[in-house]
């Protein structure tokens, strides 16, 4: 099995998947046959982009027999996540149930996997796994027909394709590249907010990666979009799964060479200088005006973690 690693991107939420995911043997029938007749296959269930859980005296868990699929509904979908320490992990889509047929089950709950995280009602490890399984499954549901001609298409390799039997098209999973980034000046960086942020919460900017732009490229144009900041050298951090539905949060530092912010008000509420100090006091909770930060989940809080309390510098 893979091993914990040491990276900053390990610490953040969703991070840490101890799956040997076994990609090589997607298209080996026979061996996907074994794996899921193996008696120590389990599910990671899905009702939509919600996972179910099952709750026990001691908590909760986020895996279920087999055995248990055919009492929690009709599976839609099915797919081949890995391999943990006792055996094959699937990801299984469960079809809505009507509200007049959904005979319910006393100890298995729906909870989004934000409030998981949040709460810290999963470990880490588990976190990951359905993070994997909650934007594949995504996937899934948007895309059963092709994009090429129209017509339906079919799961292949363990669910990680589909294809069309029509005309032959093959897709596969996305994933959507965002950059965030804290652009530092001295002891100063450059935090904003949007409209629908928790009152007081002050973040890293952050956009989508486009087509034909580096990492660097995307860091410099948002951060210049959004609030007007010129930008220098860019450096690289860290990463972090972002299920919501599908991205991968690509952490960075950037070079502001000016002071002069030119804040775009139909993309932020507000965005101003921080010093620090004050973000030492946002991360402890205890700035005098009541701001604060993302939750320790979000990269945007280890990003300031970073370079206030590490030390991290361009």
């Amino acid at each position: 099995m893979p091993l914990p690693r040491s990276e900053r991107s390990a610490s953040l939420g969703y991070s840490v998947n101890l799956l040997d995911r076994r990609a090589e043997y997607r298209d080996d029938e026979a061996y996907m046959a074994e794996l899921r007749a193996s008696p120590q296959a389990r599910c990671v269930v899905l009702q939509g982009d919600v996972p179910l859980l099952r709750q026990h005296a001691d908590g909760a868990a986020a895996l279920f027999a087999k055995s248990d699929l055919g009492e929690l509904g009709t599976v839609r979908e099915k797919a081949f996540l890995g391999l943990d320490e006792h055996g094959p992990v699937f990801a299984a889509l469960l079809e809505a149930p009507a509200p007049e047929n959904d005979q319910g089950h006393d100890d298995v709950v729906a909870m989004d996997l934000r409030s998981l995280a949040v709460q810290g009602v999963l470990p880490p490890p588990v976190l990951g796994v359905l993070a994997q399984a909650k934007s594949l499954m995504h996937w899934h549901q948007r895309h059963r027909f092709c994009s090429n001609c129209g017509q339906p298409t079919a799961v292949q390799s363990a669910g990680w394709k589909r294809e069309c039997p029509a005309c032959g098209a093959q897709h596969f999973p996305r994933t959507d590249p965002v950059v965030i980034m804290l652009a530092v000046r001295g002891d100063r960086c450059v935090l904003g907010r949007q409209a629908r942020f928790v009152k007081g919460v002050y973040s890293c900017l952050a956009g989508f990666l486009e087509p034909g732009e580096t990492l660097e490229d995307a860091v410099r144009r948002e951060l210049f979009e959004e609030a007007g900041v010129a930008t220098g050298r860019v450096r690289y951090l860290a990463s972090q799964p972002w299920p919501f539905p599908a991205s991968l949060m690509i952490g960075c530092l950037a070079e502001a060479t000016s002071d002069e912010l030119t804040v775009d008000f139909k993309e932020l509420e507000d965005a101003r200088w921080f010093t620090r100090d004050e973000v030492r006091q946002m991360l402890a909770g205890t700035h005098p005006d009541g701001i604060g930060c993302p939750p320790p989940i979000a990269i945007a809080n280890g990003i300031l973690k970073a370079w206030a309390l590490d030390g991290e510098t361009l």
